[in-house]
């Protein structure tokens, strides 16, 4: 197939796993916010759309990590082909849907890692793959990451409640970090967008680089991939990922306006602190261990280990699940051109078979309140009763 052509696909599968990136991950900036009220869902979503734009351009360290860490440089450049970031893009992608449709806030960037090493090994062998890299910057991360989150959160939300117990059964006693929560969610938006997006500028790198189009010494993002994979993210944000919204707003634990303070300040502390320091960790793991510490930091709060254990095994299922499809997409890229047709086309049934059976119970924006906003509802805002005048005699 010719390398023009083999490239250009790979990009338009970049960019769509950066699209799905987006709407699997909005809910890590604003299941919280929605949850309490502090926003409406559109609005919500808009708001972390605009953010992740912005959020794209301001960093390029976590793409330097994928397009120059992750995959071992060989004598004729990297050791990979773009036929395998293509098949690692299928493993990625098809994972990233087959968790959405489930509701499971599990980690895009791990899918994507799982498939790319998935198929480098097929193609490639165990050469390719940068060993330390990847222990130093996914896994290690990946565990620290979300405890790190958690803990803050838990200390965070404790401060909380303990500076305001003075307002404990007021009717509105708490309700001020309501509008601190637009504040703290923009936060983790404009955060994920400086992690999350430049995954995929660092898979378009990688793929210009192996196709011969960029020199292997030349680490720098190129101002378009930049631009693409920005909008692209923003698109995908935009469509809102409301199932996972769902499942971080109320199946983890009844959210309140501090705790939901508490848990994005966490949050976004972490994902900014990691790339800066180009750790290409998943926020959904950072956000979900956010949103636990703040329930265990609230007093009478219940943290629902059930749903907690069902995210547990998706995040442990995510890089192996995503590596065995793209090492199942790469055996069949190997057969040739119409290898990547028949990965194409059976990537692009699975895509198409999950999104029709999502139509049976769809989630919107117009009814994910109604399964979020339990714990909204406890948290309405109520005027105070102004007293009453004595009665002159």
């Amino acid at each position: 197939m010719d390398i023009t052509l083999i490239v250009v696909l790979v990009i338009a599968l970049a960019l769509f796993f950066d699209f799905t990136n987006g709407f699997h991950d909005t809910a890590n900036a604003m299941a919280t916010p929605i949850a309490t009220g502090a926003m409406k869902p559109k609005v919500a979503v808009t708001l972390a759309a605009l953010l992740n734009l912005v959020g794209a351009f301001l960093s390029t360290e976590v793409a330097k990590t994928i397009s120059h860490g992750i995959i071992n440089e060989g004598p004729g450049g990297v050791l990979i082909t773009p036929e395998l970031i293509f098949a690692g893009l299928i493993g990625a992608v098809v994972w990233n849907m087959f968790t959405w449709l489930l509701g499971l806030p599990s980690s895009s960037s791990h899918a994507l890692f799982g498939g790319l090493i998935g198929a480098a090994l097929v193609g490639a062998g165990i050469n390719a793959i940068n060993i330390d890299q990847v222990l130093s910057k996914v896994i290690l991360p990946a565990l620290i990451a979300p405890v790190t989150a958690g803990v803050v959160a838990y200390a965070a939300t404790k401060l909380a409640y303990a500076i305001t117990r003075r307002n404990d059964g007021r009717p509105d006693g708490r309700g001020g970090f309501r509008y601190a929560q637009i504040f703290s969610s923009s936060l983790v938006a404009l955060a994920h967008g400086t992690n999350d997006a430049q995954k995929t500028m660092g898979i378009i790198t990688l793929v210009l680089i192996s196709s011969g189009l960029q020199s292997a010494s030349n680490d720098n993002v190129q101002p378009w991939v930049v631009v693409t994979c920005a909008v692209a993210i923003a698109l995908g944000t935009y469509m809102g990922g409301w199932r996972i919204i769902r499942t971080l707003g109320t199946g983890l634990t009844d959210v309140k306006p501090a705790q939901g303070f508490a848990a994005e300040s966490a949050t976004a502390a972490t994902i900014l602190a990691s790339s800066h320091l180009g750790f290409a960790l998943s926020t959904t793991q950072v956000a979900s261990g956010s949103v636990i510490g703040s329930g265990l930091g609230r007093r009478g709060s219940t943290v629902r280990w059930g749903t907690a254990g069902r995210i547990g095994v998706g995040w442990l299922l995510t890089l192996p699940a995503a590596a065995l499809v793209g090492a199942l997409a790469a055996w069949i890229a190997h057969l040739g051109p119409w290898g990547i047709v028949v990965d194409a086309l059976a990537g692009t049934a699975v895509i198409l078979g999950i999104f029709i059976r999502s139509r049976r119970d769809e989630i919107s924006h117009s009814n994910v309140v109604s399964d979020v906003a339990d714990s909204g509802k406890a948290v309405k805002i109520k005027r105070n009763p102004k007293p009453k005048r004595k009665a002159k005699p």
